[in-house]
């Protein structure tokens, strides 16, 4: 593992994304939240798309998490679904590519096996993130050879719905962490900096914080809706 990527162990990583429905869609706007994450202490970024990647790389020199978000009708996965958005991503080589993990057939009704197995092949020196929702999905994914496990989809797919990764005092989380031989990556509704620092004593390598930093519709939403 590169020196740059070991600057993320037990440090925050800032998920810097808008979707093109959302007010700061903007590669531009991403590579200045990138900047502004910096400033706070981020020692990593999370990012969507080849285009805010590069802006990103831009303006701040941390290691990124790539993915590409596309919707297929022939499957429910959306994180980095196919080869074709591996290649996108590898035109601007993120430190590591983060891929659904959570056992959905992908488009073209390929299993996550298969095409983790292709996507190794291609690029064995690439660095690999499992997007999963499950403790099970955890478990297949570092049997896999991904080298990070991330909680990334707890409560977002059928077989978790419900499931809340804070939970009991972040159970999902230390059941992954007592099963699994690659690194864990906590995501998913840390929104809190004391939630941030409770999964980094409890074994992960890091963790990773979007909406309640990145998506200021959501935080203000949270304020109005109190005074509602």
């Amino acid at each position: 593992m590169n020196e740059k990527v070991k600057q993320i162990e037990k440090k925050l990583i800032v998920s810097c994304q808008a979707l093109p429905h959302e007010p700061l869609h903007s590669s531009l706007i991403m590579g200045r939240m990138a900047l502004a994450a910096k400033e706070g202490g981020a020692l990593g970024i999370r990012a969507n798309t080849k285009e805010d990647i590069a802006e990103i790389q831009k303006n701040v020199d941390l290691p990124i998490i790539g993915i590409v978000k596309r919707d297929y009708d022939d499957s429910a996965v959306y994180i980095t679904p196919t080869m074709k958005e591996v290649e996108e991503l590898m035109e601007v080589n993120p430190e590591i590519i983060a891929l659904d993990a959570t056992g959905a057939a992908r488009p073209g009704n390929v299993s996550l096996d298969d095409f983790f197995k292709e996507c190794k092949a291609k690029y064995p020196n690439q660095l690999w993130m499992a997007d999963c929702s499950t403790v099970e999905e955890a478990l297949h994914a570092d049997e896999l050879g991904f080298d990070f496990i991330g909680t990334t989809m707890v409560g977002y797919t059928p077989q978790s719905k419900g499931d809340r990764i804070e939970a009991n005092d972040f159970e999902i989380i230390r059941t992954i962490l007592s099963k699994v031989s690659h690194k864990v990556i906590a995501e998913g509704n840390i929104n809190t900096p004391q939630k941030a620092k409770r999964v980094i004593e409890l074994g992960c390598y890091s963790v990773v914080v979007g909406s309640i930093i990145t998506r200021p519709q959501l935080i203000t939403k949270s304020f109005a809706q109190e005074l509602n």
